[in-house]
């Protein structure tokens, strides 16, 4: 996949946005996926999301401590998927037709490839507020929600503005199941975990809580279920029925995916003004505000509460006496299930 460590990056922010659209999207309707990249992703390697007017171009170098957050097809045709093993948090989040999509934050590691990507939601918008200059890769996105993209205080780099090779192709599965990313040549290196300003505590478990082997989150088409592993020490990851593997940096072997802490936060998901080109409303998701959470760690449960006071805030996660919880060391997975 090559191996190349260099910052290469183009800011696009307050570019005209609806000059280059795509006529038609063909390959997003494949494999049961909801048609939501328009425009986006053609199935041919051509990713229609920003205007390509050089005098509204403008250079940019991502911060260095900048997190790098990957929107990730979760349908069964983009599993396995690659380099998940690798991020810091996941995000669970639903998309059209009650399907789940992913999004991957990496600070501490930067693996070889990631993959498959997809296209941003206005969900994302509001949850990579709490960051500071995130880099956001994307295929592209609804024609009506660039402007927001654009306008958004975070750095956007689809296949058409990144540089030539920061984006591949790969050719074991069809497209648009076959978007990869190469991090490490989009930005320089890891940040650190000092990135991850998301307000979540890390260290000893807290009092109480339940034994727990097993929990499920259900979508209206899709489900997360969570099984501890006292081996791995970890909740061993099933997305729909079938357990979840990723595909490492260096092998093209299966791994199984263990989570140190899962978050199941209960949230307000409404309709929002946007569409995919199938009619189907993309539902909005609203990671501010306040609510249940049970947090999963060390093969126990703890019903806790959920604060975020503004988009440019980290969630804090508490006992019902205002302690703050702690969560095991180790990758965070935070499905949003409708409260």
């Amino acid at each position: 996949m090559g191996h190349i460590a260099r910052t290469i990056g183009t800011r696009r922010r307050g570019t005209t946005t609806a000059a280059l659209l795509a006529a038609a999207v063909t390959a997003s309707l494949m494999a049961g996926c909801t048609s939501d990249d328009r425009p986006s992703d053609d199935g041919r390697g051509q990713t229609h999301s920003r205007s390509q007017d050089p005098d509204h171009r403008e250079s940019h170098t991502p911060s260095v401590g900048s997190v790098l957050a990957v929107k990730i097809d979760n349908v069964h045709a983009a599993r396995p998927q690659t380099g998940l093993e690798a991020a810091d948090i996941v995000y669970a989040e639903q998309v059209e037709g009650g399907l789940s999509r992913l999004m991957a934050v990496y600070a501490t590691r930067l693996p070889e490839a990631v993959g498959p990507v997809r296209s941003a939601r206005e969900t994302d918008l509001e949850l990579l507020r709490q960051f500071d200059d995130p880099t956001l890769a994307f295929s592209g996105a609804q024609r009506k929600l660039l402007p927001l993209i654009d306008r958004a205080p975070l750095n956007a780099e689809s296949p058409e503005s990144a540089a030539s090779g920061v984006y591949y192709r790969g050719a074991d599965r069809a497209a648009p199941h076959n978007l990869y990313l190469r991090p490490q040549r989009l930005i320089a290196a890891a940040p650190g975990p000092d990135a991850l300003t998301t307000g979540f505590r890390y260290g000893a478990a807290p009092a109480g809580g339940t034994p727990a082997e097993s929990r499920t989150v259900r979508f209206p088409s899709a489900r997360f279920t969570f099984t501890w592993s006292a081996d791995r020490h970890g909740w061993l990851v099933s997305m729909d029925g079938t357990p979840t593997v990723t595909t490492d940096d260096n092998t093209t072997d299966d791994k199984r995916i263990a989570a140190a802490t899962v978050v199941v936060q209960y949230v307000k998901v409404r309709e929002s003004k946007f569409h995919d080109v199938l009619g189907n409303n993309s539902p909005y998701t609203q990671s501010v505000g306040s609510g249940r959470a049970q947090v999963l760690r060390d093969g126990r449960a703890f019903d806790v509460e959920w604060r975020r006071g503004s988009a440019a805030e980290g969630t804090d996660f508490t006992t019902a006496d205002g302690t703050p919880v702690n969560f095991a060391k180790g990758q965070v997975w935070v499905v949003f299930a409708t409260a």
